[in-house]
């Protein structure tokens, strides 16, 4: 386990029915089994895959991961001296068995549930990155679980148009690799293509972030692709906005939008689908209901168990934890409490649902309350009018910190009456802004993620991108 003895089924069973599309290339179940089999008695006890999306990408993460092998998948977008230096700390990991490779077997085959196969890798930032290791085990439990919340199908056709770097694309292929179904993804990300492979190959299933999925189903709209054969998105990387998940339904109507919470140590954790027509919880936090096989606590930093509606570490017990890090462990990163494990978010449970309110080294404390950040994102994200929103606490000698958020426009004008109007309802009064900005552009880091201490340092120094709102 975890997906090559089920290749070895499907080569068997259906063996020139397609297995994996890139770009146009088709890879047949007997033919993606036959390469990676070749590749086996070569493979390293750990390979380093540093590969743009192709079919050689699938063939070669399969033989990467026979027998006792473990792969270790970077990004190739990352700098050469960063490749260079993980590459390096790789070479020096203990490997199973002979380090001479003897042992780890020539056959195209699952290893010892136990053993394990990946290597992941928490981001490509400037420093290397965390890394920890997984069991097949943990992947096996892993697609059991995903593909009985999602409802996957060896009918779906599942289109993930991301990198398969990133590791919800490089689950996405191998869990329709265990499950029979066929996968496609494109050579990098490029809308016309995507909507190309929706119109023309048939795709059930959609794998993708939120802004990958706001672009295409707005674009989709605007360009009248049909996209009602599509039965289900599975979106994550954060909580879906009011526009996008607008956009989204009005484009494929007869979708189950999936979101859910999880991390890469942790695997799933929770998570909710909305079905056509179903209506939307407005400005909310909540992420759902556990998933299969998982139990969810709130405990506080002592490890003493919160009660319903109390806001503390986001916790879990499940067999789809990670085996923890190679590197980088700093002792916060993961925790575990007597058996449950947790990546520092924070949230809370109302009636089975979780709540996720952000990390804890994003809150702000004004006058004696805790708000994240998230919790007011989501609020103001609700509003009519609003396309994205940004929230931070700026320094206050009075309160300690107030909460103040930008926004960025969808349309027009956008006034602080109306914002203030929109989040009334959704909001407590002690966790809105006190002051309202309007934003030309969202302040990102060079790697694209928001930045709120950007957010501050553009209001301190009047930057022409953001206008304070009357």
């Amino acid at each position: 386990m975890p997906f090559l003895d089920r290749l070895q089924r499907w080569a068997d069973d259906r063996p020139d029915e397609t297995a994996v599309v890139v770009a146009g290339t088709h890879l047949s179940w007997s033919g993606l089994r036959d390469q990676a089999a070749a590749r086996v008695p070569a493979a390293p006890a750990i390979t380093v895959l540093s590969e743009l999306n192709s079919t050689r990408f699938a063939v070669a993460f399969a033989a990467a991961v026979a027998g006792q092998r473990q792969c270790a998948v970077l990004d190739p977008a990352w700098p050469q001296q960063l490749q260079d230096a993980i590459t390096a700390r790789i070479a020096r990991t203990p490997v199973p068995g002979d380090e001479s490779g003897a042992g780890l077997g020539a056959e195209l085959v699952d290893g010892s549930p136990v053993t394990s196969f990946l290597i992941g890798l928490t981001s490509g930032t400037t420093s290397v990155p965390k890394a920890f290791t997984r069991s097949r085990r943990s992947w096996q439990e892993s697609f059991d679980a995903s593909i009985e919340f999602f409802g996957l199908t060896r009918d779906d056709k599942t289109l993930a148009p991301g990198p398969l770097a990133a590791s919800l694309n490089l689950y996405a292929l191998a869990e329709c690799l265990y499950a029979g179904a066929e996968f496609h993804t494109l050579e990098h990300f490029d809308v016309g293509a995507a909507h190309a492979a929706v119109s023309h190959d048939g795709i059930t299933r959609l794998v993708l972030v939120p802004t990958m999925l706001r672009l295409l189903s707005e674009r989709g709209l605007a360009g009248g692709v049909d996209a009602s054969g599509i039965r289900s998105i599975v979106c994550a990387g954060s909580k879906l906005d009011a526009r996008t998940l607008e956009a989204a339904r009005r484009w494929a109507p007869n979708a189950t939008i999936f979101e859910y919470y999880g991390a890469s140590e942790l695997s799933f954790v929770s998570g909710a689908g909305l079905r056509p027509g179903e209506a939307v919880e407005q400005g909310g936090t909540g992420i759902g209901k556990p998933f299969p096989g998982v139990d969810i606590r709130i405990l506080d930093d002592r490890g003493a168990e919160l009660p319903d509606g109390g806001d503390g570490n986001i916790c879990v017990r499940s067999g789809m934890v990670s085996n923890g890090y190679l590197w980088g462990d700093d002792g916060h990163a993961l925790r575990c409490f007597d058996g449950w494990y947790t990546v520092g978010d924070q949230g809370y449970v109302s009636g089975g649902t979780l709540h996720m309110l952000g990390r804890r080294s994003d809150m702000i404390i004004t006058a004696g309350t805790n708000v994240y950040p998230h919790e007011v994102e989501m609020a103001l994200a609700s509003v009519p009018g609003v396309a994205a929103a940004v929230a931070a606490g700026m320094a206050d000698d009075l309160r300690g910190q107030r909460v103040v958020a930008a926004v960025v426009p969808s349309h027009g004008a956008v006034t602080a009456t109306q914002l203030k109007a929109g989040i009334e309802d959704v909001l407590a009064r002690n966790k809105r802004p006190l002051e309202y900005f309007a934003l030309a552009e969202l302040p990102l880091t060079d790697r694209g993620k928001i930045s709120r201490q950007l957010l501050l340092d553009w209001v301190d120094r009047n930057d022409p991108r953001i206008r304070r709102l009357g």
